[in-house]
């Protein structure tokens, strides 16, 4: 009637196929998801080195950028100096050149305008000379005086002795 094993079999065949088979679907599925979490992770590491390497270009970029600007500036700084330097340049020679003819003029006028003289000259010329003056003419009008009354004697003598 009913023989166990030749009954029982086929059901633990099916069993133990299904057990199998799901052990091997659970462990191929543990393989496939160990695989995709290597690949995960390799993603993640090529990810991060690219991230590492995308951040150092911009950094370099950054870091050639600032220089570029800093060379301009000093370039800019170092323009903007000479470019000072000739026009201080320029008027020092302007101003010279305008002083140079400025100041002998201006000596020349105030010296011709009486501000500069000779002390002994201006002595000379406002004390000595109208002195002088009046004396000599003192001289001329005694000897004039003199002449005058010798000639006025000589006349009166004249006139008597005739």
């Amino acid at each position: 009637l009913f023989d166990f094993d030749i009954e029982v079999k086929p059901m633990l065949e099916v069993l133990v196929g299904k057990t199998i088979e799901q052990a091997l679907l659970e462990i191929m599925e543990e393989e496939e998801l160990a695989n995709l979490r290597a690949l995960q992770r390799d993603f993640e590491e090529l990810r991060s080195a690219e991230l590492a390497e995308v951040q150092r270009m911009e950094e370099k970029e950054r870091r050639h950028r600032e220089e570029k600007k800093r060379r301009m500036e000093q370039q800019q700084n170092v323009l903007k100096k000479e470019k000072d330097t000739a026009d201080k340049i320029a008027a020092r020679a302007f101003a010279q050149s305008y002083l140079a003819d400025l100041i002998p003029t201006v000596f020349s006028t105030l010296r011709d305008n009486g501000y500069f003289y000779d002390p002994v000259e201006r002595d000379v010329e406002k004390v000595f000379l109208p002195w002088l003056m009046g004396e000599v003419k003192t001289s001329i009008e005694k000897r004039i005086l003199g002449r005058t009354m010798l000639d006025i004697i000589l006349h009166l003598i004249f006139r008597d002795t005739r």
